[in-house]
């Protein structure tokens, strides 16, 4: 197989905190730092959070202009992904870094159970959310947690919501939400394709100890992966990963044995339909 396979790092996360591994980046300085060493490794995509000076997650969109500012600076062409993700805050503030214009910015159409509490996306807000991103001409990337997700994404571009070919990202082994399983993994393949066509790019992140599991079942079968201090802190039981990098170079790897090559940033682009940096 010879397409080339997107690689996201997700470098920080709402959660993870230096108690859990000391190389998680906290301050936007450190994110950059990160970032630009799993640049270098054949990450093109930052999908980023980021917090206060406490660890806890923000909103800030000031912290995000910072990291966003740093981020084309030492990663020139690098895909900047926001998250507006719920656990950095509530109602619009979800999505104050929009105006921004970042390339990217995640997109939970559903709600869905988290392990502790219930993630929620009501309609209203994905709705305004969705309008910002396409005011912004800020491209989503579905973050599907249920099959449901994908249905709705399908339902939101179809009416116009969703501006070109949604990027669809399986989410799976969130405690609570969908387990590592694969013939579901296969349906939403299945599911993708039959939303949007064959050639639709999608990509997998899986979370926690799995995390290595879904990076080799997206990239043996055609999509792109992510991966991720965010999403798993650990090489495996016994190591904490040293780096975004590490894990980020773990997955170039599956690549090499896939036969796949790891898109630069230009091919990346092209792939997402996104104009040059």
């Amino acid at each position: 197989m010879s397409k080339p396979c997107i690689i996201c790092v997700a470098i920080t996360g709402s959660l993870p905190t230096k108690a859990n591994n000391p190389a998680v980046p906290i301050t936007v300085s450190e994110q950059v730092e990160s970032t630009q060493e799993a640049f270098e490794a054949g990450a093109t995509i930052c999908h980023a959070h980021v917090r206060n000076d406490d660890e806890t997650p923000s909103s800030d969109p000031e912290k995000f202009a910072r990291l966003k500012e740093g981020l084309e600076k030492h990663c020139p062409g690098m895909i900047i992904q926001f998250s507006t993700g719920g656990r950095s805050g509530a109602g619009q503030a979800r999505g104050g870094m929009l105006p921004l214009a970042p390339d990217m910015a995640s997109l939970s159409v559903g709600s869905n159970n988290f392990p502790t509490r219930v993630y929620e996306n009501p309609p209203d807000l994905v709705d305004w959310l969705a309008g910002e991103m396409l005011k912004y001409n800020v491209k989503p990337e579905i973050e599907a947690f249920d099959l449901s997700h994908i249905f709705q994404a399908a339902k939101m571009h179809g009416e116009g919501r969703i501006a070109a070919t949604p990027y669809v990202q399986f989410v799976m082994g969130v405690k609570n939400a969908m387990p590592v399983d694969r013939e579901v993994f296969d349906f939403y393949i299945h599911t993708v394709k039959r939303m949007f066509g064959e050639d639709a790019a999608w990509c997998a992140a899986g979370i926690g100890p799995k995390q290595i599991v879904i990076n080799e079942w997206a990239i043996s079968s055609g999509g792109h992966a992510r991966t991720g201090l965010e999403d798993n802190v650990r090489l495996d039981k016994d190591r904490l990963a040293p780096s975004n990098a590490a894990l980020v170079r773990r997955a170039a790897e599956l690549c090499e044995k896939y036969e796949r090559p790891v898109a630069d940033w230009k091919t990346a682009r092209r792939i997402l339909g996104l104009t040059a940096a």
